[in-house]
């Protein structure tokens, strides 16, 4: 009796089996066509009791898969959405510049301004001709502005999708957390969870096109979710929560919160997924394309104001307005060599005065008479003097003025062999710029390390040190040395301190332009941002930021500064469009009607080299503007090119990868058939066991009634 039971029970063990494989089976082949679906199969091993055959024992039902092309389809998704983000957004950028085989092409506009000031050269009394070069002009600061505004609109909408991206990333964790729950409830006791595991899969998928993790499967049968560096988003504890850290001055980066941590939050590295490439975006490749931009149209208006110094108008304008050097004037002055001579003419351009300044010897002379020392604490007033009854100079919130004292009169500067940080008395002040900002723009202050900073002692900067994905490094506030310790070098030294300065992790340098520029050391590279200046040179004067630079927050503004000269523009016959040759004999008109020396100098100035600083992915590089422009157009096209093709890769792989993993973990309908009438036919032989059995109770029950 006992040997037929446990034939019997040998027998429905193995239909209980066949019929849990044809169950998966059916599941299998109804969910063909299912995205997502994962082949299972019934795990089944052999009963021993007491060391004899009993059965079967179903142990489980189980995905398909494999961890390894698992990996590898989650690394493949997250490396082509970040590159089709990134390729989105740099062919948007692209399109802001134009078309380069159109004529509105914005890097063929220094171009077209060489040109209309050429045709200027030819007919310098043209009011037609000085009115097209004006809106010629305008016309490329107004592009400036418009593309600077879009790539930092850009920039916006890149901030914007970082935030919904992180709240979909927390939504999916908690998500995958409450499966997890699931899974582990149906796995102990020995239920079916694949159906929960499927669920949680897809949203691991979408996950990891957001960001890129690291999965790694549970005893439970659910997954414990890493970031790179290995902190927890999902396991024991719970689901972590991802917050997106962002300042308008600094760089961009994630934190995470792990539940019931006393820590504070912990900033993690993405290296791809969508978040990742927008990351990318927001801190590197947008500031740094505004950068170059910025760079790229300051170094066109100073290019083009090199020349319009050494012009002026005919006849010359009454007075002369600097821009604001962002300076005190003896400092301003100090470190010129060279002469310069400024000059008051008449309506017909004939000189009435000059006062030849030498600043190699440091006097100035008038009409070519006795010379007069001066100091750069008395040259206004010793230029005051020399001017006389002809002329008043003024020096106000960092400009210099100098005004002919008759309305007739006129003013004209000859640059002479004049020079500081490579540009003439003139151009260093902006007397004659044909292009005017409404900020410090080129950064380039003139000042070297023995001049006096003029910041305010005791005065804080606090800086934020970022590693290259934007998490911070350290953040140090840096006191503006006291009285006793007035110099450059020693606001540098103070900047670069190893305990409150940057020293850790870079140095600050003062080039021979009197630039200010950051070089983080690896292997952090670290990068530099302002989260606040109180700094000020002397009362209402700009913050250290502002004076050079520092900072993208600063320097993504730069662009949008530029106007033509709000004189000339609204009376375009200043157009400085002759020189002053002081050569000429005396009663000679030395600003001549119908020069057009002035303006065919600015024609040329688009073939001069000239030193563009570091911005963007461009070192410091000495061109001239027209090569610096094809060199800046083409970098901008082939990034969006680049990132194309590494869309297109990364999504070829991503389709390889998935590929891979499908042939594993899809349904194959022949090959479920095959299944089915394997299990068919044993659920078939279990029932004939089952029966046979039956029949054998019977007769055995017979036997003993």
């Amino acid at each position: 009796m006992s040997s037929l039971s446990v034939s019997l029970q040998t027998a429905a063990s193995g239909l209980q089996a066949a019929q849990a494989s044809l169950n998966a089976i059916s599941d299998n082949i109804a969910n063909v066509n299912t995205p997502g679906y994962v082949r299972k199969v019934v795990n089944q091993q052999e009963l021993v009791v007491g060391g004899v055959g009993a059965g079967v024992d179903i142990t489980g039902v189980q995905r398909v898969t494999n961890q390894y092309l698992q990996a590898a389809s989650l690394g493949a998704s997250a490396d082509a959405s970040s590159a089709s983000i990134i390729s989105q957004y740099l062919s948007n950028a692209q399109n802001l510049f134009g078309d380069p085989t159109t004529s509105s092409y914005f890097f063929n506009m220094p171009d077209q301004i060489s040109a209309a000031e050429a045709a200027l050269a030819n007919d310098p009394s043209s009011s037609i001709l000085q009115g097209q070069t004006v809106t010629t002009i305008n016309n490329f600061l107004s592009q400036a502005n418009q593309i600077n505004t879009q790539i930092n609109q850009l920039s916006g909408s890149v901030d914007g999708q970082v935030t919904s991206d992180v709240s979909q990333v927390n939504s999916l964790l908690s998500q995958i957390n409450s499966l997890n729950t699931d899974i582990a409830r149906a796995t102990i006791s020995g239920g079916d969870a694949t159906g929960s595991q499927n669920q949680q899969q897809q949203l691991i998928d979408q996950l990891s096109g957001l960001m890129n993790v690291n999965v790694a499967q549970n005893s439970e049968g659910g997954v414990t979710i890493r970031s790179a560096e290995g902190i927890q988003l999902v396991g024991t504890g719970g689901a972590s929560t991802v917050n997106y850290n962002v300042g308008q001055s600094t760089p961009g980066y994630l934190t995470v919160t792990t539940p019931g941590a006393s820590s504070p939050a912990q900033p993690i590295n993405l290296s791809s997924g969508e978040i990742g490439g927008l990351l990318t975006l927001r801190n590197t490749e947008l500031p740094g394309m505004s950068d170059q931009l910025g760079e790229f149209v300051s170094r066109t208006a100073q290019a083009f104001n090199a020349a319009s110094n050494a012009a002026t108008a005919s006849p010359p304008p009454n007075s002369l307005t600097g821009r604001n050097t962002g300076l005190d004037l003896p400092t301003a002055i100090s470190g010129f060599t060279g002469t310069s001579t400024v000059a008051i003419t008449n309506s017909s351009g004939v000189v009435q005065q000059t006062v030849a300044i030498d600043f190699d010897n440091d006097t100035m002379s008038v009409n070519g008479g006795a010379a007069t020392s001066f100091t750069s604490s008395t040259f206004l007033s010793t230029l005051n003097s020399s001017l006389g009854t002809a002329g008043t100079a003024s020096f106000s919130n960092g400009a210099l003025s100098i005004s002919a004292a008759s309305s007739s009169n006129g003013v004209a500067i000859d640059e002479g062999t004049s020079q500081k940080a490579g540009e003439g008395f003139s151009q260093f002040f902006g007397m004659n710029d044909l292009i005017t900002s409404t900020g410090l723009s080129t950064y380039d202050t003139g000042l070297s390390s023995g001049d006096p900073n003029g910041f305010a002692p005791g005065s804080t900067i606090t800086l934020q040190l970022s590693s290259a994905n934007g998490a911070p490094l350290k953040q140090v506030t840096v006191t503006v040395p006291p009285a006793t310790s007035p110099s450059m070098g020693d606001l540098v030294n103070a900047l670069n301190n190893s305990s409150t300065g940057v020293g850790l992790y870079g140095a600050f340098t003062l080039d021979a332009q009197g630039g200010l520029t950051f070089t983080g050391t690896a292997p952090q590279n670290a990068q530099v941002s302002v989260v606040q200046d109180d700094t000020s040179r002397g009362a209402g004067g700009p913050s250290i930021s502002q004076l050079f630079g520092i900072g993208s927050a600063v320097r993504s503004t730069r662009a949008s500064s530029y106007e033509v000269n709000p004189a000339i523009a609204a009376d375009p016959t200043k157009m400085p469009s002759a020189t002053l040759n002081l050569s000429v004999a005396a009663g000679t008109s030395a600003v001549a009607p119908g020069d057009g020396t002035g303006a065919q100098a600015i024609s040329a100035a688009t073939q001069q080299t000239m030193l563009f600083k570091a911005a963007g992915g461009l070192g410091n590089v000495n061109m001239t503007l027209d090569n610096y422009a094809a060199q800046f157009g083409g970098s901008i096209g082939q990034a969006a090119a680049n990132a194309a093709s590494q869309s297109t890769s990364a999504t070829a792989v991503q389709t390889e990868a998935n590929s891979k993993l499908q042939s594993v973990e899809g349904v194959n309908i022949d090959q479920e058939l095959v299944n089915l009438t394997t299990y068919q036919q044993a659920y078939s032989a279990n029932a004939r066991m089952i029966s046979a059995t039956k029949d054998l109770f019977d007769v055995l029950e017979n036997l003993i009634s």
